[in-house]
């Protein structure tokens, strides 16, 4: 089985299924499909154009300045003076207060836990709707303009941060079951992040992964909810958001690399129903368990299910929180998964 296949924030799918919806705007989603894939093909095969030195943890932001020549130029490193370019300026912000989270909730020191530099490159190719982890470094497009407007988002940024970690740590595979918790993983702790930025309890979040990417006419809150997974969107532009709420509808054909997004919905949701279940913050207790889960030294590696998953987060609650343990069992049943 594979580990990470570069696929990007959009699954390939999804902009298949938008090219194929939208012919009259079809050429900028194809050219981010053949893109993509191109590079997708280059880091599997370990030919990632630039590497970074291990570093102290900095800030490194760079603009292709709409070309697909990485890292680009220059913008904005550690300690460098706002540029007054938004993107810029977010994505430097966001990558920081990503380092931030990790260091100072689960004293993890960056993505690979040595420092290793936080490297982004914004203003990627012209009208490329995708935002990448690609082994070394984060790249962002600016989107079409209508149906995508932005990548660089705090829950985006985490999100893709993320897959950094899992690399380091679980290395889950990224295909069927597996990949579904690489996403997931991911998407709770992009979720966590930006609650962890803005303050706020479970039970006040709105618990959506890319909020804000979507135009104003597109019809569609994010690209994912975590608490009402296939409720997203609904567009003519996009169609309907395929993820399931539930073990017994799991997608269980090929495409999405096995369902690696359109099942994340699964564990996504047993997250958010414990999170809120508990109370308080979710990046406190539910977050330290799903992170040893997948991080620690009690964690699943390559080809685990997600009903593996779930049984390793109820053997780390036991250890760390027992009086959550049956909240926890709770949240996995109500999904479906029986642990």
């Amino acid at each position: 089985m594979t580990k990470r296949i570069l696929d990007g924030f959009i699954p390939s799918d999804l902009l298949h299924d938008i090219a194929r919806l939208n012919p009259t705007a079809s050429l900028s989603f194809i050219n981010t499909i053949l893109e993509t894939q191109k590079i997708a093909q280059a880091a599997a095969a370990g030919r990632i154009p630039y590497r970074f030195a291990a570093g102290k943890a900095e800030r490194q932001i760079y603009d292709a300045k709409n070309t697909t020549r990485l890292p680009g130029t220059r913008a904005r490193f550690e300690g460098d003076k706002a540029t007054g370019d938004k993107t810029t300026d977010n994505a430097y912000d966001f990558h920081g207060g990503m380092r931030d989270f990790l260091r100072s909730e689960f004293g993890w020191n960056s993505i690979d836990g040595n420092g290793m530099n936080l490297v982004g490159t914004v203003h990627y190719g012209r009208n490329y709707n995708n935002a990448f982890w690609n082994g070394s470094s984060m790249t962002y497009g600016d989107g079409d303009g209508v149906i995508f407007v932005t990548f660089v988002t705090a829950n985006v940024v985490g999100h893709e941060l993320a897959h950094g970690v899992t690399e380091k740590t679980s290395g889950l595979d990224y295909y069927g079951e597996s990949g579904a918790l690489n996403e997931s993983f991911s998407d709770v702790m992009g979720a966590c992040y930006e609650q962890w930025l803005n303050k706020e309890t479970a039970d006040k979040a709105h618990w959506l992964i890319g909020k804000g990417i979507f135009g104003p006419t597109i019809k569609g809150v994010a690209l994912r909810s975590m608490i009402a997974p296939g409720t997203a969107y609904n567009d003519p532009k996009l169609g309907k958001d395929p993820q399931p709420d539930h073990y017994s509808k799991l997608y269980r054909g090929s495409g999405d690399n096995g369902g690696v997004h359109i099942n994340s919905g699964i564990p996504n949701k047993a997250f958010a129903l414990f999170a809120i279940d508990v109370g308080g913050h979710s990046w406190k207790e539910p977050a330290h368990i799903w992170w040893e889960s997948n991080c620690g030294a009690n964690r699943v590696t390559g080809s685990a299910t997600i009903a593996d998953f779930a049984k390793k987060t109820v053997e780390n609650c036991n250890t760390m929180a027992p009086a959550l343990v049956a909240k926890l069992k709770k949240a996995w049943n109500d999904v479906g998964v029986k642990v």
